[in-house]
């Protein structure tokens, strides 16, 4: 139960990730075939363009921290909702595609800031003792940006596409409206109680690489190549190459939106339950098997199994894998880690965007990409299961 003084922690890390990926990048992926009936651009060029905004991710996850310390948390967050809504509205009509390029790259790199600051200010003003039931929250932004995109999308579509684009545009100033107004009211980040543990001198930075952490995030690395098929291409892919319709890729579209609000949720649980080890591996699991199912099973339910699981461990995914490098290196070590694991997933997730975009453009299908994209997951398995297997000790 978040209580009414937690409400600006909560919803600083909400809109952040509400805007960040929500709509900046995955309203993109429910417009696709629209763009393509709408006659602005090919198949092939809104494959590219998707892409581009996970170009602007990378670039955004990796300025975000300095770009912090020089203007201030709250100020970039501020510029980077006003970024959003900005890109959306230079996306309301049609244009040569470096320009629409342009505006996507812009979208990404706001977003990922959005995403590495808001919940980041959010969580360090936040009591120790509430972080585990406020953090995972904070992500459901995510799937809550998912399921706006595939209700907003089809009701303003039949207006105009650019109705749509200014109608998203819209929601983005809300977000920055409401978002200034809870970072406004932040309190000062968490006092860090002094234990003899936190006085004692820190490992060398040696003692960090050891052999389970580097499975762990060439592991994660997998998940940012392999999730690229569903969070990029899934619509276009229902909606026109298996001549599904804009109306049922939409549904399931919602149904990914649902399940990436549970994801974060039953993430939490699950490794309560079962510990991160296990939870970990049986995610990587899980989610290869979702990415493959629509080959093998190409109905409305096999769609939605898949959606929905795929949904659920997009942002649950960097929760279960975030929790194990902290079991394996401890709370010291875990932040200059998981900045490492951060970068690393940005750069691969860009990389098979564009790997992706250019299978397509040579095949004319999107049917490859799920095939890679569960090859790649299910290497990530493998690489957690022998993560557990070797002896904490050893080092590269």
């Amino acid at each position: 139960m978040i209580q009414r003084s937690e409400l600006p922690l909560f919803f600083t890390g909400f809109l952040a990730t509400l805007s960040g990926v929500g709509l900046a990048r995955f309203a993109y992926t429910a417009l696709m075939p629209q763009m393509v009936l709408a006659g602005w651009f090919t198949g092939e060029q809104v494959a590219y363009l998707g892409a581009a905004n996970l170009l602007g991710y990378l670039i955004g996850a990796l300025a975000a921290a300095p770009l912090a310390d020089r203007l201030g948390a709250v100020r970039v967050l501020v510029l980077c909702w006003a970024a959003v809504a900005l890109s959306f509205i230079g996306c309301s009509f049609a244009q040569p595609m470096p320009v629409f390029f342009v505006w996507r790259l812009i979208s990404g790199m706001a977003g990922a800031t959005l995403m590495v600051l808001g919940p980041s200010i959010a969580m360090a003003a936040t009591p120790l003792a509430r972080r585990a039931a406020l953090g995972p929250l904070m992500f459901c932004g995510i799937g809550v940006g998912a399921l706006l995109s595939a209700t907003l999308v089809p009701s303003l579509a039949l207006q105009s596409l650019g109705a749509v684009w200014w109608g998203l545009a819209l929601v983005c100033v809300a977000t920055l409206w409401g978002g200034w107004r809870c970072a406004r009211l932040l309190p000062a980040p968490a006092p860090i109680s002094i234990t003899p543990q936190a006085l004692a001198p820190a490992l060398p930075a040696p003692a960090i690489w050891t052999l389970p952490v580097v499975l762990v995030l060439l592991a994660y690395v997998t998940d940012g190549f392999g999730f690229v098929p569903h969070t990029v291409f899934w619509v276009d892919y229902l909606a026109r190459e298996l001549h599904l319709g804009a109306s049922y890729a939409s549904t399931q579209w919602a149904i990914f939106g649902l399940g990436a609000v549970a994801g974060p949720l039953c993430a939490s649980l699950c490794a309560t339950r079962w510990g991160w080890w296990r939870t970990t591996a049986g995610a990587y699991a899980l989610k290869a098997a979702a990415i493959g199912l629509p080959l093998v099973w190409a109905d409305f339910a096999g769609h939605a199994v898949s959606g929905f699981v795929v949904g659920a461990l997009s942002p649950g995914m960097a929760a279960i894998t975030s929790g194990y490098v902290m079991q394996l290196l401890g709370p010291a070590q875990h932040k200059k880690m998981w900045g490492y694991a951060t970068a690393a997933f940005a750069l691969l997730q860009a990389t098979a965007g564009y790997f992706m975009a250019y299978l397509y453009a040579s095949t004319g299908s999107y049917h490859s990409l799920f095939i890679w994209g569960c090859a790649a997951l299910s290497l990530g398995m493998v690489l957690i299961v022998f993560s557990k297997q070797k002896a904490a000790s050893t080092t590269v």
